[in-house]
């Protein structure tokens, strides 16, 4: 989810001849939350890849994929918001409020975000009251009020969801999107912390969610879940619940090779409405 430096080095280490593939270690950067050791109702399959710490796949191998019971709910206690440090070409420096997100929208409660994808319409309640600043956040970018490096490197007002990919699908898992650059390497040159509320359980498919290269990462790009996935408990912010699911579960079902979509579904427009 992040810019330009977001290329790293990436290093494999595979076990003796006879052991099963147990991990594979690498050092890049982009914004992907780590696949199941064992995605739900998925069987062994005779051909799959390694996979890197960002649950990214490095390379094929031939071996089975090691199948693991479901990871089980686990508590979840709230975490401490940690401070992070603006960037140092942010027109706002790092100081962005819900208030200053939802200016001229219409007064009211509860606040939506409506994706109108090529497979779908999605319906996000988003949990301003559990994870204030992500919300912010989304809402600011989303209808362009929250300045952001594009791609070219300029900071810019615009809507920064519109005309965007989900650009990683993994069915079972979840599907990936927000990024500019359309690769997973892109973000909004700034990054968010954290927020990790009491019972935030990724617990259900269509969870809403900030995806992340490490602890306080977040920026731009977002994933929803296609089904529980216990296993980012604890390093992942909930910020809302989209629906219908089933809209979910077609764009997770397109086929996709290496986790990528041979077509990527394209989200049209994010409008965000408050009632």
């Amino acid at each position: 989810m992040k810019l330009p430096s977001l290329q790293g080095p990436r290093f494999a280490a595979f076990t003796a001849a006879s052991a099963l593939v147990v991990a594979a270690f690498a050092s890049g950067c982009e914004s992907s939350p780590p696949e199941p050791t064992a995605a739900p109702d998925r069987k062994p399959e005779a051909q799959t890849q390694a996979k890197d710490t960002n649950g990214l796949l490095t390379e094929k191998t031939s071996r089975p994929r090691i199948q693991l019971p479901k990871p089980t709910k686990k508590k979840v206690s709230a975490k401490p918001v940690a401070e992070v440090k603006p960037s140092e070409d942010d027109p706002v420096k790092g100081k962005w409020t819900l208030a200053d997100a939802t200016k001229g929208l219409p007064e009211g409660k509860a606040l939506t975000a409506t994706l109108e994808t090529d497979q779908g319409t999605l319906e996000c309640a988003l949990f301003d009251d559990k994870s204030p600043i992500t919300v912010a956040n989304f809402v600011g970018l989303a209808r362009g009020v929250r300045p952001w490096k594009t791609p070219e490197g300029k900071w810019e007002k615009k809507p920064a969801y519109d005309g965007t990919i989900f650009h990683r699908i993994i069915k079972g898992f979840m599907i990936q999107g927000g990024d500019a650059k359309k690769n997973g390497t892109g973000e909004a040159g700034y990054v968010i912390p954290d927020e990790v509320w009491e019972d935030a359980n990724h617990d259900r498919p269509g969870l809403l969610c900030m995806a992340n290269r490490g602890p306080n990462t977040n920026s731009a790009q977002f994933f929803i879940t296609d089904e529980a996935a216990f296993h980012l408990d604890g390093g992942y912010t909930i910020f809302g619940e989209c629906a219908p699911v089933d809209v979910v579960h077609k764009i997770a079902s397109v086929p996709t090779v290496r986790e990528k979509p041979e077509t990527a579904p394209v989200i049209k427009k994010v409008t965000i409405t408050r009632k």
